[in-house]
């Protein structure tokens, strides 16, 4: 990774991250002012339908005429999109204002003479290329929305999203929305496999700049690399934030819907710079349910969609079981901090309830620069997961036998190839651990005769069910951890 001294040097050649990183050093020092609004107000009252049907003409997409690998293609403003975005095009070191006329969307006579329509207001874009077959440009990655992007593998279904930042959203007092107000894209080579471009960012109490490097794949890499300011102290910053939907699981169904699970992703699993390998199951909480990971370091952290059986959706348009998994890994040392996750209710699958973020312990003095780099991996069935074994379920509720009063019951399964290589009867054990407002009152492991992994069952008392309980299990043979640490929070009713 470039230096910041590096980064300044190499900005005298051509427009760079260090160009966008000063734009963001003296917004910084400047009170925030809120981001334009549309000219046209007329457009934020149009109806979901009627903002579909403005859409962007394909044969007007940027690059298309120049035959390139990558094309881009563009969202107007409308609806709940209010702010028009600044888009620059980088060529031959230099960038140049990038104009969209609004006959792309049908706005205008198609016949109007070339550079005559008038200009759109842009509210985010899309980037194209073939990843599913040579002949047609899938789209890989949109920007839309405050500081939100998604992106896909081959194969995958748009699901979750990341962001470039997120601002308090725990403590302080209340989430901030910071927004990518303007990109600079640079104009891909005819054999180009990645694309590269930048982005401001700007909100109440914080600017910054970002370079992006989108390398398209059957798991996608998207490289992001970040120099931020403080305009006033916050109370934390969440970075790599990514934000998922979970409705119904395995550990929580929904009486009445056909479908067994609904979610775009099904738990947080993170990788400490211990060595420990965490997994913690999500779920849609009454009230909104905070948790987070305390670490001296980070290794990686993602939200996980790990079942990938069509069977355990039963979703023919949703298709659940092709939504992807992102996995953030750190590019250098991120120092210690918590992984933090934030759950809230959501009444319907339509609804984004998840959120997780890395927030460091600490942060700069305003006007002090923060640089951090890290790379995203939308990935499919081939997801990064632990060596040794990892949960592939959780299930809760009684079997025959009935429970008791506050009583619960889990059945957590694991696999991988530390628990394959054993022999069916090897003394493999599960170690358990619950906190003072749990008492745990049975606990088993044994082979799962269908898979060859093992399964857990553990069977608990809550003791005040107003107060959150944090369950630990892990698998060890001997003195050995054959597993990554089952860490599930149930929140409080």
């Amino acid at each position: 990774m470039l230096s910041w001294t590096a980064a300044m040097a190499a900005s005298a050649q051509a427009f760079g991250l260090a160009d966008v990183a000063e734009r963001a050093r003296v917004l910084a020092q400047q009170p925030w002012k809120p981001p334009t609004t549309t000219r046209e107000p007329a457009l934020l009252d149009l109806s979901y339908d009627e903002y579909r049907a403005l859409r962007f003409d394909p044969a007007q997409s940027t690059w298309r005429g120049a035959g390139l690998p990558f094309e881009l293609q563009y969202f107007h403003v409308g609806r709940g999109f209010a702010h028009p975005v600044q888009l620059h095009e980088i060529q031959g070191g230099r960038a140049t204002p990038l104009r969209i006329p609004d006959n792309a969307f049908g706005r205008q006579a198609k016949g109007a003479p070339a550079g005559t329509a008038p200009a759109a207001e842009i509210a985010g874009f899309r980037v194209h290329y073939p990843i599913n077959r040579p002949d047609y440009k899938d789209e890989v990655i949109a920007f839309l929305g405050a500081s939100y992007f998604r992106a896909v593998g081959a194969g995958q279904h748009y699901g979750l999203s990341a962001r470039g930042l997120a601002v308090d959203i725990t403590g302080g007092q209340g989430e901030e929305f910071p927004a990518f107000t303007a990109f600079w894209l640079e104009r891909p080579a005819a054999d180009a496999k990645a694309l590269t471009f930048y982005a401001l960012l700007d909100g109440p109490r914080v600017a910054g700049a970002y370079r992006f490097d989108v390398k398209p794949d059957a798991a996608t890499v998207v490289d992001v690399r970040a120099v931020l300011y403080l305009r006033a102290p916050v109370a934390a910053l969440g970075i790599a934030p990514l934000t998922s939907m979970f409705y119904a699981g395995e550990n929580q169904p929904v009486p009445g819907d056909f479908r067994p699970e609904v979610h775009d992703s099904d738990g947080l699993q993170v990788h400490s710079a211990s060595g420990e390998w965490l997994w913690r199951p999500l779920h849609n909480p009454g009230t909104p349910f905070a948790t987070s990971f305390v670490l001296p370091g980070l290794r990686g952290f993602g939200l996980m969609q790990r079942d990938r059986a069509f069977s355990s959706y039963e979703d023919t348009e949703a298709q659940y079981e092709r939504r992807p998994s992102v996995w953030v890994e750190p590019l250098g040392d991120w120092g210690p901090g918590r992984v933090e996750l934030l759950q809230f209710h959501t009444v319907d699958e339509t609804n984004d309830n998840v959120v997780a973020s890395w927030v460091p312990q600490q942060l700069p003095a305003p006007g002090q620069p923060l640089e951090l780099a890290w790379r995203l991996h939308w990935q499919g069935t081939d997801a990064t997961r632990p060596p040794g074994a990892w949960v592939t379920q959780t299930r809760l509720g009684r079997g025959f036998e009935a429970l008791g009063p506050e009583e619960l019951q889990y059945v957590v399964d694991f696999d991988g190839p530390a628990l394959q290589a054993l022999a069916a009867d090897a003394p493999v054990q599960a170690v358990v651990s619950a906190p003072a407002g749990a008492k745990v009152l049975f606990v088993n492991a044994y082979r799962h005769p269908q898979t060859g992994g093992w399964r857990m069952t553990l069977r608990l008392q809550r003791l005040a069910r107003t107060q959150p309980v944090e369950l630990r299990a892990y698998l060890q043979l001997g003195t050995q951890v054959l597993s990554e640490t089952w860490s599930h929070a149930i929140p409080p009713q």
